[in-house]
């Protein structure tokens, strides 16, 4: 089934019974919830017409009347509908599809765009935090964490900046609105022997290669599950990152990193280089790390750093995350990885198999 989209581009869908469904949001109601229309056909190229027509039907009903006491809520989504969607991921297309539906409209959509106020604002990122939660309430409590007040406030704030130059209002009220300050997550690297313990319970459980070249190079998650045998050259070491791979609700997506500055080529001490060599003679995938339950598919972040978690706890090692395996890289990068962490040679080409920790 394909992503869900709102507000005019409507979704296409193949139902069990064979047939094509089309669907579009019409409106709002009050608590900011789509109305939607459906359309049925025999063949997908129906549906497709069918629901162009649809969408031209009621497009005169819903279209937007851009004007400075317009409603906030509709002022926010025009705004994303036309500015900010096309530059964004389908990830954070969800994501500011949930801000606008969950918590903008219910709370300030009705307010008109030239009467908001710093004071509404500030009461409404208040509210957020305080009593904003509308799912796991009873495990997390009533309100939001400070990320998602302040990407909030940050989609607030771009959606007025933009009706400032518009020239539908004066002033941006946002501006002294206080947003929640950024509090870093503390880190917790890994000690060198208990690196040497991670790589050796890593290679017990087939996970050896992932790890080792993680600890190599320092990639993000979603570039090291990227990478493809065709980014590594075996004679000179060079390793091209060029893409990256995340998950939307409904699948996993593929696409060049967010900016050009990580594309880039690293180059591999040799034993890594020798120890992939020997490792790509397992793999049938022209994926470096393929999924081991989808054909033709890397391995999804979420398992790594799942698995991540299980090689350390049967290693006996404290708990980190997969962003933290990043540092020893980015402190050391100056210096060569297998002599700085010491990992004596029998550990990149071990023929031991040691004992697994349950």
């Amino acid at each position: 089934m394909g992503r869900k989209r709102k507000s005019g581009e409507g979704t296409i869908r193949l139902r069990k019974d064979g047939r094509w469904e089309g669907r579009v949001v019409i409106s709002y109601d009050d608590k900011g919830l789509p109305k939607t229309k459906n359309v049925l056909a025999k063949t997908k190229t129906e549906c497709v017409a069918k629901l162009e027509s649809l969408k031209e039907s009621v497009a005169p009903a819903t279209a937007v009347k851009i004007k400075a006491d317009m409603p906030f809520g509709e002022w926010v989504e025009f705004w994303y509908e036309n500015y900010s969607k096309p530059m964004l991921r389908p990830s954070s297309q969800r994501s500011y599809e949930d801000f606008i539906r969950l918590y903008i409209r219910p709370k300030l959509g009705s307010v008109p765009l030239n009467k908001l106020t710093m004071n509404d604002l500030q009461q409404f990122f208040n509210w957020m935090r305080k009593d904003g939660r509308t799912l796991h309430r009873e495990s997390r409590g009533g309100g939001l964490s400070d990320n998602m007040v302040r990407n909030c406030h940050s989609l607030c704030r771009r959606a007025l900046e933009k009706a400032v130059a518009e020239r539908l209002i004066v002033k941006n009220p946002i501006e002294e609105c206080k947003a929640p300050p950024i509090r870093r997550k503390e880190m917790h690297l890994l000690s060198r022997e208990e690196l040497q313990k991670l790589l050796i319970q890593a290679r017990a459980e087939g996970y050896y290669e992932v790890f080792l070249l993680e600890l190599t190079t320092g990639l993000r998650v979603g570039e090291l599950m990227a990478l493809q045998w065709d980014d590594l050259n075996f004679n000179t070491g060079e390793l091209r990152i060029e893409r990256q791979v995340y998950r939307t609700k409904e699948e996993l997506l593929i696409q060049e990193p967010k900016t050009k500055a990580s594309i880039r080529t690293v180059i591999l001490p040799p034993p890594v280089v020798e120890a992939l060599k020997e490792y790509k003679k397992t793999v049938s995938s022209r994926w470096m790390f393929p999924s081991p339950k989808k054909e033709d598919a890397p391995l999804a972040p979420a398992a790594a750093s799942h698995r991540l978690s299980k090689i350390l706890s049967h290693a006996g090692c404290k708990k980190v995350r997969f962003h933290d395996l990043r540092h020893p890289y980015v402190k050391y990068k100056a210096k060569n990885f297998l002599n700085f962490f010491a990992v004596p040679e029998p550990i990149v080409n071990c023929n031991y198999n040691p004992i697994l920790v349950c």
